[in-house]
């Protein structure tokens, strides 16, 4: 096995997020502790470091050349979170370093570089599971820090549901919550999309019943409503950034919804 894959194992047996686990992260951590690739774990080292220093390292001994934009990526999509998940320390060298100086370097933790010198001994998921209980899982500190901002949804027939945050499914919640008693009492939810999740309400076999085909997350209109008394299909897009719905798209859901014999808006 590659140490760059090693290091993504390491990365993500210590609980960081998927995104911290490519390979731009791997070889940031390869260069924080000094590894080339037939270096053992149990030599890994505790260089201060900045991002120069590391895009040179990932250059000279794993032949990746990041461009020179590429410093402030690994800056906010690596190193932030190596910090934030106590893998690194920032300027231990001169604590009273601007955070915004050129000179700012990054080092391995004490607690990080054990775990990383005890990988594949058999003390390797020990010292994982003392690191996370220590500073716990930045995985799981961002899925708590999610759920704490979801949108919660009351369905017309008052089932709950959460929509991940943002815009677009607070549209959506206004729409469930607002437009449906106002405009579609009465009414049942047949499909629901989420940003995040895709699919998240789909009556599928009341959908087949009204002759409405299966179609991607990408062709289904945000919202599908139905009022049962008027046997009618309210279609309803939660516009945020894009335009309303063009001829082409309406045209598209007409060919679509062809063999369906309920009324429409």
């Amino acid at each position: 096995m590659s140490k760059r894959i090693e290091a993504s194992e390491i990365l993500k047996s210590l609980g960081l997020p998927r995104p911290q686990q490519n390979q731009r992260s791997g070889l940031t951590l390869l260069a924080l502790a000094g590894l080339e690739e037939e270096t053992r774990w149990a030599d890994a080292q505790q260089p201060l470091l900045r991002i120069w220093d590391i895009v040179g390292w990932m250059r000279d001994n794993f032949g990746k050349d990041y461009a020179a934009n590429t410093r402030e990526t690994i800056r906010r999509q690596t190193i932030h979170q190596f910090e934030q998940a106590h893998l690194v320390s920032r300027n231990s060298d001169d604590p009273s370093r601007p955070t915004n100086s050129g000179d700012t370097k990054y080092q391995l933790t004490d607690e990080a570089a054990l775990v990383l010198r005890a990988f594949g001994t058999d003390a390797f998921a020990a010292a994982c599971q003392a690191f996370i209980q220590q500073h716990g899982s930045l995985t799981a500190a961002y899925e708590r820090s999610r759920d704490m901002l979801k949108l919660h949804v009351t369905l017309p027939g008052g089932g709950k549901i959460e929509l991940s945050p943002g815009v677009h499914n607070e549209l959506q919640r206004h729409i469930i919550e607002g437009f449906a008693p106002r405009f579609a009492p009465g009414s049942i939810v047949l499909y629901l999309g989420d940003t995040a999740e895709k699919r998240l309400v789909v009556a599928t076999d009341r959908l087949q019943k009204l002759g409405i085909p299966q179609m991607t997350h990408d062709k289904l209109p945000d919202v599908v409503l139905y009022d049962e008394k008027r046997n009618w299909l309210f279609l309803i897009e939660a516009v945020t950034s894009h335009g309303p719905v063009s001829p082409k798209r309406h045209a598209e859901l007409e060919t679509a919804l062809k063999d369906c014999e309920a009324g429409r808006t």
